[in-house]
């Protein structure tokens, strides 16, 4: 499992550009740059949707006050639901950049997977935010499953 200290994986992300899909590569964005990246469990999920983004929507502009240069949402999802996702809760407006690991490699490359066959989710990120300083990790925050608390944007924000 990832942690701080160590160096995030590469990893190819999609999101939804003028065109349609493109492929968002994580190691060059992140190299020389500070960036905070967070994951939810699904977009529209009620924590996610309700807490998890919201927060970092409001966290933003201190985040950036303090010298982080992007903020990006990662969700085991498809780019079109990021995108829409996105829009509908004012975090593109807020410039947060939502990446969709449409396949979960990148939350299997973290060893940050889990299901929860109940509510229909398989695959799916653990909810978790970090601090990446050109490409390692120096804050690193998972919440224990169902809970959000830890990896919030007031949270992280603390830890900067």
């Amino acid at each position: 499992m990832i942690a701080a200290g160590g160096r995030l994986p590469e990893a190819e992300l999609l999101r939804i550009g003028a065109g349609g899909p493109e492929t968002v590569r994580l190691s060059p964005r992140l190299a020389g740059r500070k960036v905070v990246l967070f994951a939810v469990p699904g977009a529209f999920t009620p924590t996610c949707d309700s807490a998890h983004l919201p927060g970092f929507i409001r966290s933003a502009p201190a985040l950036r006050a303090r010298g982080v240069e992007e903020i990006i949402c990662v969700s085991v999802n498809d780019a079109h639901v990021m995108r829409y996702w996105g829009e509908t809760t004012g975090a593109t407006a807020a410039g947060i950049t939502l990446l969709a690991d449409a396949d979960g490699a990148f939350a299997r490359a973290l060893g940050l997977t889990y299901d929860n066959p109940a509510a229909g989710m398989f695959g799916r990120s653990r909810r978790y935010a970090m601090v990446v300083e050109d490409g390692v990790v120096t804050a690193f925050e998972l919440d224990p499953i169902g809970q959000c608390s830890l990896s919030t944007g007031e949270a992280l924000l603390e830890k900067l």
